[in-house]
């Protein structure tokens, strides 16, 4: 689904912060990327997400070539794109369900989610949606009541109910106790198994990334040093990760 070559990208007075990175993502997989800190972790998201232009590569998905593709297509491509921040945004005031409803009449047109035009169907599918994640019975709560690992799920159904393929997840789990960072993880495999979405995502937790994840690539210096499938790492391949 995602195949980029020799990716490079460089900043004024620090050159190389993407190195050649040449990968694959394919349909399904659930992506680690693990790296101490500056080793182009948010830099590469960035350049994935087309928020940052790179110098030189060349970056293909779903088999259209994007750095050659005009802004519309760009656009149109973005839209099957996903981005889990950290702490996800959230109106804290509404419940878990109205919070995905937002992001499904956001899909659906701009007139119904401003006039906040809900059908039964609209209902029934986020509710299914949070059923998905184990949320059912916290539908009706407000967000602000959720604990850290609850909002990452709910921010989990906004971006599958607006039909990401792609969900690129910045540190989900940090600042999460080790069974909430279980219980998100697990439903990122769940995900990718059962909707074929491809998800990466960052992590500092080396254990979760060998618990969970179907691929792991490791970054230091700019440079991918590990690209392999999931499994424990020996301690060579975290030395070339975390020196």
């Amino acid at each position: 689904m995602i195949i980029v070559r020799n990716l490079t990208k460089s900043y004024q007075n620090h050159p190389k912060v993407l190195d050649k990175l040449s990968f694959q993502a394919d349909e399904g997989e659930l992506i680690t990327l693990l790296g101490a800190s500056g080793s182009g972790k948010t830099t590469l998201f960035r350049c994935l997400l087309l928020q940052e232009k790179w110098d030189e590569g060349q970056y293909i998905y779903g088999g259209t070539e994007i750095t050659s593709s005009s802004p519309l297509q760009k656009l149109k491509l973005r839209k099957e794109w996903a981005y889990l921040e950290e702490k996800p945004q959230f109106n804290l005031k509404q419940t878990a369900l109205k919070n995905v409803l937002g992001a499904l009449l956001f899909k659906k047109s701009w007139w119904r989610f401003l006039t906040n035009s809900v059908s039964q169907d609209d209902h029934i599918e986020a509710m299914d949606y949070l059923d998905r994640v184990g949320l059912l019975d916290k539908a009706h709560e407000p967000i602000e009541k959720l604990s850290g690992g609850e909002k990452q799920r709910v921010a989990i159904c906004r971006a599958l109910i607006k039909g990401a393929k792609v969900i690129f997840a910045d540190e989900p789990v940090s600042g999460l106790n080790p069974q909430a960072a279980s219980v998100v993880m697990e439903d990122f495999k769940t995900i990718c198994a059962r909707e074929k979405v491809t998800i990466i995502c960052s992590l500092h937790q080396l254990e979760a990334a060998e618990r969970f994840a179907t691929r792991i690539w490791g970054l230091a210096g700019g440079k991918l040093v590990v690209d392999i499938a999931g499994r424990r790492l020996t301690q060579q391949e975290k030395n070339h990760i975390f020196g």
